[in-house]
């Protein structure tokens, strides 16, 4: 598309009571102004230029990775003066027109981003409006008899018939380069905030004969800025709302709408089941029948078809074969690999290993840099004792082993198929295959012996 897109992120954000840069604050795990960053993205425009000033090498460094430029607005003296700060970056890259976005309003839609650029056609300038039933801090559209725009009047400077105007500017605008750069230079701070407004390119726009164009969007929250964490939190709720209702749509069951996080991508197949205070991070993968229980949390896995995670289990950077069962209580650390129908039961933790097929880890164990094959059950209480204080070592379990409860591995070791390990038992060498391996001191009873007592006190 031959646009530019300008996002003004100088705002210093005193509201928000934090040293944080305000378009720094996350929602659903980002900063704000990445998401709007990534919805002008896109739009495939020519150039981004975003526009910082409070907290602006902060700013720069975590945004680094996109690819997008940066204009320094060093005083904040009003909209068109950011904007302004940007022009010789966007003339360079040559674009026809200019998409101006905010990077504290987080929620703006690919869909009426498009439908502003299209109303704006061969004209000069669109703007985005919005009709309020309480339209108060806003300017207010106004309009001739005719409904053609005239100008936007900032509530400090508008009368008592201008607000009452329930259309409101919503500050997100397309134009063309030229104009815009010729408008800007006609700015002045002729007003009570003593602030060159972006809005009075309406005006100019119509002294010199053009006609404003504008569309509209009906949801607040898409064009609702953040100045305060109040706000944050209302668009937070606000996001997680939408993700909600996309996975309803795409035939997801959930229990609570309300009660869901999504801060990344998920995809879904049929018949997934997610219950409440469920938490998705990252990039997410739910095959077909996945049923996901309370208060689970998942990133950056993917979940093959037929998999329950139980209550309270957590699953990082991990990938799950169809038929598995995991928890309740369980944690599933990054670089596992489950095959098909392993169970992991209650208080188990499985980091960096590879389970086989139809393998059981049921109770309060810990597996890690492991390879484990098929058919072992591995009792309660196990432990691969895999770091030495400098250097972490593998522990490989053949087919069909059974290791009873209370069973510590002191890696590097290897375990043969079909051996038997007997309960408590610590293995420091190589376990023969169909052979039971045991480590245990002959049980004996002192005769006599006398539990030590406290002493009374005097």
């Amino acid at each position: 598309m031959n646009l530019s897109t300008v996002i003004l992120a100088a705002g210093q954000g005193t509201r928000m009571r934090s040293s944080l840069p305000k378009v720094m604050h996350p929602l659903a795990g980002k900063p704000l102004v990445t998401h709007v960053i990534e919805t002008a993205l896109s739009l495939s425009p020519k150039s981004i230029v975003l526009v910082y000033g409070h907290g602006g090498e902060l700013v720069k460094d975590a945004l680094q990775h996109h690819a997008i430029s940066f204009a320094l607005q060093a005083q904040q003296l009003g909209t068109g003066h950011a904007v302004n700060q940007a022009m010789e970056l966007v003339k360079s890259a040559d674009a026809a027109m200019v998409l101006v976005l905010y990077g504290d309003v987080p929620l703006i839609r690919l869909e009426t981003l498009r439908k502003l650029i299209a109303a704006k056609g061969e004209h000069s300038l669109a703007l985005l409006t919005m009709q309020m039933a309480n339209p108060k801090g806003y300017g207010r559209i106004v309009r001739s008899e005719q409904g053609i725009i005239q100008a936007i009047v900032e509530e400090k400077d508008a009368d008592e018939a201008v607000r009452n105007i329930g259309e409101v500017n919503t500050g997100i605008l397309v134009a063309d380069r030229i104009a815009l750069e010729k408008w800007l230079q006609r700015l002045d701070n002729r007003n009570n905030s003593k602030e060159f407004y972006l809005t009075d390119i309406v005006r100019l726009c119509v002294e010199d004969g053009g006609q404003v164009q504008s569309a509209q969007t009906s949801d607040p929250h898409e064009v609702l800025g953040v100045n305060n964490k109040m706000q944050l939190a209302e668009l937070e709720r606000a996001y997680q709302l939408q993700q909600a209702h996309r996975l309803l749509e795409q035939g997801v069951t959930l229990t609570d709408p309300a009660r869901l996080d999504v801060r990344g991508e998920v995809t879904v197949g049929k018949d997934v089941f997610i219950d409440a205070n469920v938490q998705l991070l990252g990039k997410v993968t739910l095959g077909d029948r996945v049923r996901i229980g309370p208060n689970v949390i998942l990133r950056d896995s993917s979940i093959d078809a037929d998999v329950e995670v139980l209550a309270f289990s957590l699953i990082e950077e991990a990938t799950i074969a169809s038929g598995c069962t995991i928890g309740p209580y369980a944690r599933i650390r990054p670089d596992t690999h489950l095959q098909k129908n392993v169970k992991i039961g209650n208080f188990v933790e499985i980091k960096k290993s590879n389970i086989a097929e139809d393998s059981k880890v049921n109770h309060l164990s810990y597996i890690g840099d492991s390879e484990i094959g098929k058919r072992v059950n591995v009792g309660a209480g196990t432990i691969t004792c895999n770091y030495d204080g400098a250097n972490k070592h593998k522990t490989l379990i053949g087919d069909d082993v059974f290791i009873g409860s209370d069973t510590q591995l002191i890696a590097p070791v290897k375990v043969g198929n079909g051996a038997t390990i007997g309960a408590g038992s610590t293995i420091t060498a190589e376990v023969p295959p169909q052979e039971l391996t045991l480590s245990r001191t002959k049980q004996k009873t002192i005769i006599g012996w006398k539990r030590p007592t406290k002493k009374p006190r005097e």
